[in-house]
Order: structure tokens, then C-alpha cells, then sequence
């Protein structure tokens, strides 16, 4: 079932939304102070192409202040708009009943957008 749900999940922005990870992450690689943030996006496109069977759990052992920093950097950089094309999707796929699950999906992923230091994707 979840095969078939990520399937879905791809016509349903989930294609859109890699892509823009993808490419921010290919962005980031160019300097050496972006090579973290453009690791990130590509962690973040991986679960934004198969995000049904994917859980997300915060890091035990990684608290501090370098993810609280590394997290403003991203949503300066970017996780600001991903996070927007999230909410453009959720919003625009609750309208219709058999997208309401999908667009859950969205708005869960709106908070991994914005804040995705100190997170760990299994």
C-alpha cells in the first residue's frame, strides 16, 4: 500500500518538490560552507521522493547550539520557499478528498523544511 501511496505521492508535488531539493542542494555544493546545507537537501529530496514507509526522528546525541545555527542559515537560504511550495501543495491537494491525505503529507513535511538540523531520516 505504500508503494502505491508514494506513487501517488510523485504526480502529487512530490516530483516538484524533489526536483527543488535537488537543485538547492546542487546550489549549496558549489562553495565549501554550503557543503552541509547541500547533504541536507539531498537527504530531504531522497524523503520527499519516498516519504510514505520514511519516519523522521530527532538526533539523541545532537543537541546544541551548531543545529539551532545551522538551522537559521537554511531557513535564510531556502527552507523558507520549500516550505512555502510544501504549504502551496498542501493546501492546493486538501481541496479535493482523495488528496487530503496527500496533502497531510505536505503539511508534516512543512516543519522538516524549515528545521531539518538535528533530524534523522530512517
Amino acid at each position: 500500500m505504500k508503494t502505491l501511496g508514494n506513487l501517488i505521492w510523485l504526480i502529487c508535488g512530490g516530483f516538484m518538490i524533489a526536483i527543488e531539493y535537488f537543485i538547492s542542494g546542487f546550489v549549496m555544493l558549489l562553495t565549501v560552507i554550503g557543503i552541509p546545507f547541500g547533504l541536507q537537501a539531498f537527504k530531504l529530496g531522497i524523503l520527499a521522493i519516498w516519504p510514505f514507509g520514511s519516519s523522521v526522528e530527532a538526533k539523541e546525541s545532537a543537541p546544541g547550539c551548531l543545529n539551532l545555527i545551522l538551522n537559521i542559515i537554511w531557513i535564510i537560504v531556502g527552507g523558507f520557499w520549500i516550505a512555502l511550495t510544501h504549504l502551496f501543495w498542501g493546501v492546493l491537494l486538501c481541496i479535493t478528498i482523495i488528496g487530503i491525505p496527500f496533502g497531510k503529507q505536505h503539511f508534516k513535511l512543512i516543519h522538516l523544511a524549515l528545521v531539518p538540523f538535528g533530524k534523522e531520516i530512517r
